[in-house]
């Protein structure tokens, strides 16, 4: 099939993998995993596309909750001072920067636990609604949302909300517990409610098992529709958290992750995200290859804080450029208009899986 060309065929989305497949097919030969997700890649995808990405911290710091990996918990000292929320020139300016340096979608942070209905919220709607004015997919993450949170998103015209399981549902209370598990399944339900896009993925390093990844991966890929951006992050560490001196996550594990999100997940945008600083431009084109098709850049070398480093964006656009791949421009393929409710998508998507059982029950991978 030519470079770039996509054939897509519908029969090959599932959302019934159970957990001995995924560990068969992320334990496969190296080379034959990524060949694998290579192929299925470009019969869903411009292989020669990535989506660069930009993450503003809008508000920083002081964070309630005990995740240990984070810079901006207030129960760690890791040397990041709280600031208040931007206001919405600020980021706005940012937000035009990215977009001249070939950025597609601006992802906007706040250090929150939940999202309250405050005029802090309102700002974050304005923000949403003028970046978004710019032919910039916008994405936030903002913590727990309420249905009605989720429905006013929706209205100021957000494309993706990010909210990250991190790791499978048993090793979840090593790592935080000031919320659930459950807290953000709810979430998550919350945004299917609306036509927002959901960005979920997970962290490697953590100090989980295999096991743990392949729970994680069960967890997203048995949802429906699945998500339509799935993060993988290695673990930057950071100093003060609980996880500085976690151990450095192996090259090829990070590879068999994203292999096998592609493989399980053939429609959804792939994002190699933080922690992509320490990879090789050999590294990142593997992950590429293995169906990774987005990245995030910054102009001042550090994702949501400095505590966090990432490429900048004349590095990440040499590196794309010696790698012969393009920037992907925004709002391009998804699979569902943006005025249609993605409840209803999950519908026919069910109806059809249940026609497809009849005729071929389901089997190993």
């Amino acid at each position: 099939m030519p470079r770039g060309s996509k054939q897509v065929m519908p029969d090959d989305i599932r959302y019934d993998w159970q957990p001995e497949e995924i560990r068969a097919v992320h334990d496969m030969p190296l080379l034959e995993l990524v060949f694998r997700a290579a192929s299925l890649h470009r019969r869903y995808h411009d292989s020669a596309e990535v989506q660069v990405c930009k993450l503003v911290s809008i508000k920083t710091g002081a964070c309630p909750e005990d995740c240990a990996y984070c810079s901006q918990s207030s129960r760690y000292d890791t040397g990041i001072e709280p600031q208040a929320l931007m206001d919405k020139e600020t980021v706005v300016d940012i937000a035009r920067r990215a977009k001249e340096n070939g950025v597609s979608r601006v992802c906007l942070g706040a250090a929150w636990r939940e999202a309250r209905d405050n005029a802090q919220f309102d700002c974050v709607l304005e923000m949403i609604k003028e970046v978004t004015a710019m032919d910039v997919e916008v994405c936030c993450t903002l913590g727990m949302l309420t249905e009605g949170q989720a429905k006013r998103l929706e209205e100021a015209g957000l494309f993706a909300y990010n909210h990250n399981l991190d790791t499978s549902e048993e090793h979840y209370k090593t790592i935080i517990t000031t919320r659930t598990y459950q807290d953000r399944l709810n979430t998550l339900q919350n945004v299917r409610k609306t036509s927002v896009t959901v960005c979920c993925g997970g962290i490697l390093g953590l100090g989980e098992t295999v096991e743990d990844r392949i729970s994680l991966l069960h967890t997203l890929a048995t949802m429906l529709p699945h998500p339509e951006s799935v993060p993988v992050n290695i673990l930057s560490k950071v100093s003060g958290t609980p996880l500085e001196g976690a151990p450095t996550v192996p090259f090829d594990e990070t590879l068999r992750m994203i292999a096998t999100a592609r493989i399980l997940m053939p429609r959804s945008v792939v994002r190699l995200s933080a922690g992509r600083v320490g990879l090789s431009t050999s590294e990142q084109a593997l992950c590429f290859l293995a169906g990774a098709n987005s990245i995030f850049s910054s102009e001042t070398g550090s994702m949501l804080t400095s505590a966090v480093p990432s490429p900048d964006y004349d590095a990440d656009r040499e590196m794309l450029n010696r790698l012969g791949l393009k920037m992907r421009p925004p709002f391009k393929d998804q699979l569902t208009p943006r005025h249609v409710s993605f409840r209803s998508t999950a519908r026919q998507e069910q109806e059809r899986l249940l026609r497809r059982n009849d005729r071929h029950p389901p089997g190993p991978a």
